[in-house]
């Protein structure tokens, strides 16, 4: 009976110490640190230590012959984390210091502790992709127990004389098989529980991160300035609850909330080397309040004692940083600096988004001005001959086509949106077609859209472009009266838009300096709904040149 108080005193002293170990910093949670030389050298020494613990903490028994131990445990637990070579070093050192200890069951119990180290490994490599079947409290059991069943099965093979090697068996046997496999379990349950604590505080963190960049998301589409950094410091001290938050640039503080707000106002130059070296390192900085403290570079009674400094980055230039603080009466929580970190992180990437969006819209604004730019000086000059002449004859024909010039670039200077309705781009066309026809006698150009379509969005200045490559490279070159049909019907999911003339004279010129209007059409279609969408180009010549584009009728666009 004393001797199994005795095996069941070390057994609990296994569970204190790898308790410590798991709330210790040195704890690495994640399994595959566990597989890196560095993983592999902690585990091994904190399982050594356990199974050399095993030894010293065992009892004696039948003068010395044996020693009533727990170092198996060691050995299956760093089998079962870190493979056989892992399981099988831990139990080769452990057993070579039982073999220092003496006795006539030494060698036996080396070797037993050796394979059960081995055996815990191979039971890894079987279950390594099942880690809810490897880091189980019943895996550590079962393993244990068929250990020690070997272990008495090798003391019985290996000492000598063999009615000694019954004898330990028989006084060791039973409280080695049934307490080392229990205290193997609650081992393992201590990691368990270890590991799900942490999984819970990483949700925690990651759910909260999520809210603060949901809720940011629409401050940052504003931009990063004085503005919206306040607003943002609130955000993120409201879902961390930190002492106070700040929001700063490469130079100054944009936003700052919390304790220290009467003397960190938003600003004041960044004077704290903390931050100055986050900016220059583009590294985050944490400031424990232990063996590093937050230095107030502008108030000596300053509140805040420790500090998480996180970069904003974007395209590897640092905007600025998100500062989070606690007091010198508070612990600065795990969660915290891990929540920190990644509230810096989601606020990078929609800084990045966000310049990437007004680079977008800059293009677009720019491709807009361009496709305005191509209106040809001599359409311009053309149109008002054409108008000068026509005066002459019929000077109410005449005051229209200067109406529906003017009608035309006024449209033009006007339309500044991505997106425009289809009927807005028909109107838009029907006065450059008045003007159009008059320049060439007989035009004709044919629109067959089902009004059910007029709402349909289209990117702006998609039809005129299209117009003006049939009129120009199509039905001007003809000697007899041409004709345009601009027809519109759904295709599947989408609304296809075809422009045709029966010219059928296209060249290629989509290429030319003149077809760059083509090429901006097609390239913004593609941008705006896939790269399997674009401007079609079919021609059969002398008969017939049809450019088509589709846009969807519904779902979401591609961005």
């Amino acid at each position: 009976m004393h001797d199994l108080v005795q095996l069941f005193q070390t057994l609990s002293a296994f569970l204190v110490l790898f308790y410590l170990y798991c709330e210790s910093p040195a704890f690495r949670p994640i399994a595959s640190d566990w597989a890196r030389p560095h993983g592999r050298l902690r585990l091994y020494l904190v399982f050594t230590s356990i199974a050399i613990l095993g030894n010293y903490l065992g009892t004696p028994v039948l003068k010395g012959g044996a020693i009533l131990n727990s170092r198996a445990v060691g050995s299956v637990l760093a089998g079962l984390l870190g493979g056989p070579w892992l399981g099988g070093l831990v139990g080769l050192k452990a057993g070579a210091h039982r073999l220092t200890l003496g006795g006539i069951a030494a060698f036996s119990g080396a070797v037993a502790t050796t394979l059960e180290g081995v055996l815990a490994g191979l039971v890894h490599r079987r279950y390594r992709d099942r880690p809810e079947t490897l880091l189980s409290m019943r895996t550590a059991l079962v393993v244990t127990f068929v250990g020690e069943l070997l272990h008495m099965g090798i003391v019985l093979a290996l000492t000598k004389p063999f009615g000694d090697a019954l004898e330990i068996v028989k006084v060791i046997g039973i409280p080695m098989v049934c307490l080392n496999p229990v205290g193997a379990a609650l081992l393992m349950a201590v990691l368990l529980h270890r590991l799900r604590d942490l999984d819970r505080v990483a949700a925690t963190s990651s759910a909260a991160a999520l809210r603060v960049a949901e809720r940011a998301l629409g401050l940052l589409g504003r931009g990063f300035g004085p503005e919206t950094a306040g607003e943002m410091a609130a955000i993120v001290q409201e879902e961390t609850g930190v002492g106070a938050v700040a929001v700063t640039d490469r130079e100054r503080v944009l936003g700052f909330v919390g304790l220290g707000s009467d003397h960190h106002r938003p600003g004041l130059p960044v004077s704290s080397a903390l931050t100055l070296q986050a900016i220059e390192d583009r590294s985050v900085i944490f400031a424990d309040g232990t063996h590093q403290t937050f230095q107030c570079g502008v108030s000596e009674d300053c509140p805040l004692h420790s500090a998480l400094i996180v970069p904003l980055e974007v395209d590897g230039v640092v905007l600025g940083t998100v500062q989070l603080f606690e007091p010198r009466n508070r612990r600065f929580l795990k969660m915290n600096r891990r929540l920190g970190e990644g509230i810096g992180a989601l606020l990078s990437s929609q800084l990045l988004i966000s310049k990437y969006q007004e680079q977008k819209n800059l293009l677009v604004q720019s491709e807009l001005r361009l496709l305005r730019a191509q209106v040809n000086p001599h359409f311009l000059f053309n149109s008002l001959n054409t108008i000068m002449a026509v005066v002459r004859t019929d000077a109410t024909r005449g005051r229209e086509l200067l109406g529906h010039l003017s009608g035309y670039f006024r449209k033009n200077l006007k339309r500044s949106s991505q997106f425009s309705t289809l009927e807005e781009e028909l109107e838009h066309i029907r006065a450059y077609v008045e003007i159009e026809k008059a320049r060439f006698e007989g035009l004709r150009v044919e629109i067959d859209v089902d009004p059910a379509f007029h709402q349909v969005r289209v990117p702006t200045f998609t039809l005129q472009p299209l117009l003006e490559n049939a009129i120009k490279h199509g039905i001007s070159s003809m000697l007899t009266p041409g004709e345009v049909r601009i027809r519109a019907y759904p295709e599947g999911d989408a609304l296809r838009i075809d422009v045709e003339d029966d010219a059928g004279t296209f060249d290629d010129s989509v290429k030319s300096e003149d077809g760059l209007g083509l090429q901006i059409v097609h390239k913004r279609i593609r941008s705006l709904f896939g790269p399997a969408t674009g401007l079609n180009i079919t021609c059969i010549p002398n008969k017939l040149t049809q450019m088509t584009i589709r846009v969807p009728l519904k779902g979401v666009l591609v961005e």
